[in-house]
């Protein structure tokens, strides 16, 4: 039997699996989005990816600033879904909308709970440097991603996989394992686990005074930071007055003063190793690779970055 689902999400992450509901058996009532933001010089409205792809797929969406007055929540008692989906949507859900009867919630949340709680679980993951993340369907609870758990995914994170990589490939992972969520929930076959509060970490949204590159941290530090924070907001460094970002770079088994430019293959010393740049976008300039930027910005080895 086709369950009736009211989905709640923003950035692209949560795409995929929006359009994986769609293309089942199952019924989307309706769609819940941030509201557009303003940006640009011009400051012209930006709909969210969720908002773009609902309007591509016809259905229905709301953006309310929040969920306390009691339309939002009758609105939603009237729909009488048999699931809320929340991917990535960026509110908190009040106890009040958690509390209504016969309308489970659950979240697909992007990473292997109770590690990462919070908004920025991949990039978290990625500066950690750890092995693997995945992701995690479970229930909502007023307490931030601390619901109980009811599948698990894991992906291997490689040393040279940015933010945007890893997010594509695990909006897919959390595309298939909605469907089999929602299979199970279907057939009263759900089986939700609780987390272990005390091995819980926390992934908090990323600050943009963590985007400037610091030359005093190990290189294996600081590739795993332009990773995470790729491509935006980016990690970044002052070259004469000018933001430069790195997009790409690896670590090189060599020594120097921290921020200094070692030699002609724009390679940088760090308080252990060093890294060789091979991408990198100086401030309202295109993308680049090192050895076109060197060519028309002369850089002369001994060079400090700090």
């Amino acid at each position: 039997m086709a369950m009736k689902i009211i989905f709640m999400g923003t950035p692209y992450f949560a795409v995929p699996i929006l359009q994986a509901i769609h293309e089942s058996e199952h019924r989307i009532l309706e769609v819940y989005t941030q509201p557009a933001t303003k940006s640009g010089r011009g400051q012209k409205f930006n709909h969210s990816d969720i908002f773009n792809c609902a309007e591509q797929l016809n259905l229905k969406v709301r953006f309310p600033k929040n969920f306390e007055s009691n339309e939002e929540i009758n609105h939603i008692k009237e729909l009488k879904p048999d699931l809320v989906v929340v991917v990535a949507y960026g509110k908190i859900l009040p106890t009040k909308l958690l509390s209504l009867n016969n309308i489970l919630f659950i979240n697909v949340h992007a990473s292997l709970l109770p590690k990462w709680r919070g908004a920025a679980p991949i990039q978290r993951a990625i500066m950690n440097m750890d092995a693997q993340t995945g992701i995690s369907i479970m229930k909502i609870i007023p307490e931030l991603d601390a619901g109980p758990v009811m599948l698990q995914e894991s992906i291997k994170i490689s040393q040279e996989i940015s933010y945007q990589d890893l997010s594509k490939k695990m909006s897919i992972m959390g595309a298939k394992l909605i469907l089999d969520a929602i299979k199970l929930i279907e057939n009263n076959n759900a089986n939700f686990i609780e987390q272990r509060a005390s091995e819980a970490t926390y992934a908090k949204k990323v600050e943009k005074k963590e985007s400037k590159i610091n030359w005093n941290e190990n290189a294996s530090n600081i590739i795993a930071k332009i990773n995470a924070l790729n491509p935006n907001p980016g990690s970044w460094f002052d070259l004469f007055g000018s933001r430069v970002k790195i997009v790409k770079a690896k670590e090189v088994n060599t020594e120097g003063q921290p921020g200094i430019i070692l030699n002609e293959n724009f390679t940088i010393a760090c308080s252990k190793n060093a890294i060789q740049v091979l991408e990198l976008q100086k401030e309202g300039k295109k993308k680049t690779t090192a050895q076109e930027f060197l060519r028309g910005n002369k850089l002369e080895i001994g060079t400090s970055l700090i």
